[in-house]
């Protein structure tokens, strides 16, 4: 097993292997947000950012379009934060702007060959795009370039798709997840032992995260990885493996770094344990959020990587941007993480509000890269999407 030091030395060499792809794709971004969100030094070495496939792309059908979403999974609480998003506003608002049909929703419950038929299926049904979540970065691109041949977008929010045909969305997980190591590395000053729990191995939202989590903790030499277990963004699960390795680790614990949503099922494994509440980091559970709420000296703030609703409606918007004919200028549109601090969560929840929520804290989508101010720099013909009109 590679020590902290040879992962963040590792991560750095592929990190800079990445440069020279840099400019073909984002040059025409605004300098801050190149280098905010898509510098070398903290970019996933295979996040796609070359020229979109879509920049001089027209839609084979006006509206109202059908469109489909192939889900891998459905079985934790951001998944259904998704689809609150979906039912409750997203189809209402754009049937009644006239440029929506339907939505045909697939499960495939992480079998790549599943998602795979399904998404051949709906392209074969007729939809005009399908959108794709937390997929497995490689294992759909033929499909997607099936999609393409037959006028059919493939749209990956929460983690990318490498293929060239592909748009992705998404925060850039590796500075965030570089982010949220380094958070806790400050909140141990610098020294302890750390225990990691993972999301689902072998998605690149997972997996840009963990590298940059292991980056982060590994920058302070007095920190120490001591275990990494796999939560699967799922709390069930999440609680279970801590409670195993817990179990079997009786040394000293100081810190746990997890990615959402399995940081309500970590809180609990730990004070079922009757060990010591050690920091635990929090991303955008209400549940977990709340118990900080109660517990204010807990820890110093959250930090948000992916609010579920918030995430798909900037694929959403994303999307029907590129139905219009807007052109997006790359293949990956990023968004910053959002950090909440102890003054803002006694704003954002009462003082009895539910330990045992399983709901999400979305940040809003304006400010999670959703606002036409934003969104207008990654295209060549920006234009607010819901003004959209077929020429005549």
């Amino acid at each position: 097993m590679l020590s902290l030091r040879q992962l963040a030395l590792l991560s750095a060499v592929l990190l800079a292997s990445n440069g020279a792809a840099l400019a073909a794709g984002v040059d025409e971004l605004p300098p801050d947000i190149q280098k905010r969100l898509y510098s070398k030094n903290m970019l996933d070495p295979q996040q796609p950012i070359g020229p979109s496939a879509y920049r001089h792309w027209k839609a084979k059908r006006n509206p109202p379009w059908t469109i489909g979403y192939a889900s891998s999974y459905a079985g934790n609480t951001w998944r259904a934060g998704v689809m609150d998003r979906l039912q409750s506003v997203l189809i209402p608002k754009w049937k009644k702007l006239g440029l929506l049909k339907d939505v045909i929703i697939t499960q495939s419950n992480l079998k790549d060959a599943v998602q795979i038929q399904q998404m051949r299926q709906l392209v074969d049904q007729g939809v005009d795009a399908i959108m794709v979540c937390c997929s497995n970065p490689t294992a759909l691109n033929q499909t997607v370039k099936y999609a393409y041949d037959r006028g059919v977008p493939v749209f990956s929010f929460v983690g990318y798709l490498t293929s060239p045909y592909s748009i992705n969305s998404s925060n850039n997980y590796q500075l965030g997840g570089y982010q949220v190591g380094e958070w806790m590395a400050k909140e141990l000053h610098g020294k302890g032992n750390v225990l990691i729990v993972e999301g689902i191995a072998g998605t690149s939202g997972s997996d840009s995260q963990d590298r940059g989590m292991k980056a982060g903790l590994a920058a302070y030499p007095g920190i120490k990885l001591v275990g990494d277990v796999v939560g699967m963004w799922t709390d069930q699960i999440g609680q279970a493996e801590v409670q195993k390795w817990l179990a079997t680790h009786p040394g000293r614990l100081d810190g746990i770094v997890v990615q959402s949503a399995a940081e309500m099922g970590v809180l609990r494994a730990l004070q079922q344990s009757g060990r010591k509440m050690v920091p635990v980091s929090i991303g955008g559970e209400l549940g977990a959020l709340c118990y900080w709420r109660k517990h204010p000296e807990y820890i110093s703030a959250a930090i948000q990587l992916w609010p579920p609703g918030d995430d798909f409606e900037l694929i959403w918007n994303i999307m029907m941007r590129t139905l219009e004919g807007q052109g997006p200028k790359d293949q990956s549109i990023l968004v910053d993480s959002v950090t909440i601090t102890r003054d803002q969560i006694t704003k954002i929840l009462p003082a009895n509000c539910d330990e045992n929520s399983d709901k999400w804290l979305n940040v809003g989508p304006q400010n999670w890269g959703s606002s036409n101010a934003y969104l207008d720099q990654f295209f060549l013909h920006p234009a607010d999407p819901t003004t959209y009109k077929v020429a005549k």
